[in-house]
C-alpha cells in the first residue's frame, strides 16, 4: 500500500486530503437520521465486508447509539465501537488500523483512525475538568458544554515537533525501546508551554541528543491521532555537538549514512517523508 513515497505532506494518511473528497465532518446533533454506513472498530482494528466497504446493517444491537460524525459519500455515517475481544463478525473483515501496512484504500484508514479519535474525544469529554458535570453536546459541531458550570469544551490537539538532522551526507536517528527491533526514526516531542515551533525544534534535540542544530526549516504537518497529535515536520542542519542519547527517552541513536540506513517508519508518517524526501544521498533539500 505504501510502496512508494507521497509527493506532499498533505497528501498523508490521516489529513484531510487522504479522504479523497468522501468524507464530510458533521457533529453528532446534526445525524439527519436514516439508513447510512457504520466505522465499526474492535479495539484498533476497523471491521469492512468482504469487498472492503463500510457495513451499512450492524451486526449486534447496542447501547448507546452510534455515534454519528458526518457524511460518506453521501451518506449518514455513524462510528460504533464492539466490545473488546468481540466474536469475529460473520462476513466481516477486520483490518489493523495500527500496522505499518493496513492493506486497506488510504481513505478508509484515515477514517477509521479519525472515527477512533472522535470516540475518544467523546469518551474523555463526558465531565468537566473544571468542576466535574455532566458535558452535553453543544452546537453543530464536536464542542461541549457543562450542564453545571456552563464551561465549553472542545477536542484537545497537542502540538509536537519532529525534524531530519544532516552533516554533510550523515543523519542523525533515534530509537525508542518499544519500537519494533532495528527501527529508527527521528527526533520528535511536544511543544512546551509559551514555545515557538522553532525553539521546540532546538530543545528537543539538545534533550535527546545534546547537538546543536541551526537553519531549521518547516516542511510540513501530519494529524496523527495515536491519540490526538500535530505533527510539524522540519529540516535541519548539525552545528556542534556529541552525541548523548538521554537513556530516559531513548534507547539508541547516532548518525547514519543516507545511503545506509537502518529499518525505517512506514511511509504513513511524516518521519518517513521526511526522510524520503530530504535524507537521500545527493538530495539537497
Amino acid at each position: 500500500m505504501f510502496s512508494q513515497p507521497f509527493l506532499s505532506p498533505v497528501d498523508l494518511p490521516f489529513n484531510w486530503n487522504s479522504l479523497a473528497g468522501g468524507f464530510e465532518l458533521h457533529g453528532p446533533l446534526q445525524d439527519p437520521g436514516g439508513a447510512g454506513v457504520f466505522v465499526l472498530l474492535v479495539g484498533s482494528t476497523l471491521l469492512l465486508t468482504a469487498d472492503t466497504q463500510l457495513p451499512q446493517q450492524l451486526p449486534v444491537d447496542l447501547e448507546p447509539s452510534p455515534l454519528y460524525i458526518g457524511q460518506w459519500h453521501g451518506k449518514p455515517c455513524r462510528v460504533v465501537r464492539l466490545p473488546a475481544g468481540q466474536e469475529p463478525v460473520a462476513g466481516l473483515v477486520a483490518y489493523d488500523l495500527q500496522a505499518d501496512d493496513p492493506d486497506l484504500p488510504l481513505a478508509l484508514l484515515s477514517l477509521g483512525v479519525l472515527a477512533q479519535q472522535l470516540m475518544r474525544w467523546q469518551k474523555n469529554s463526558a465531565y468537566c475538568a473544571n468542576c466535574g458535570g455532566a458535558c452535553d453536546w453543544n452546537g453543530d459541531g464536536w464542542g461541549r458544554q457543562c450542564s453545571a458550570c456552563q464551561r465549553h469544551h472542545f477536542p484537545h490537539i497537542h502540538p509536537c515537533v519532529i525534524v531530519l538532522i544532516r552533516r554533510d551526507n550523515e543523519l542523525l536517528l533515534v530509537r525508542k525501546a518499544n519500537w519494533v527491533p532495528g527501527r529508527y526514526s527521528l527526533v520528535a516531542g511536544f511543544v512546551d508551554s509559551g514555545e515557538c515551533l522553532e525553539d521546540a525544534v532546538r530543545r528537543e534535540v539538545r534533550e535527546e541528543t545534546g547537538v546543536e542544530v541551526d537553519n531549521i526549516r518547516y516542511v510540513g504537518s501530519q494529524g496523527w491521532p495515536f491519540p490526538s497529535q500535530i505533527m510539524a515536520g522540519f529540516v535541519a542542519d548539525y552545528v556542534g555537538g556529541e552525541v548523548k542519547i538521554q537513556l530516559s527517552e531513548l534507547e539508541d541513536g547516532g548518525w547514519f549514512p543516507m545511503d545506509r540506513l537502518p529499518r525505517l517508519p512506514s511511509r504513513r508518517s511524516i518521519a518517513r517523508y521526511l526522510i524520503d524526501t530530504y535524507g537521500t544521498a545527493n538530495k539537497n533539500g
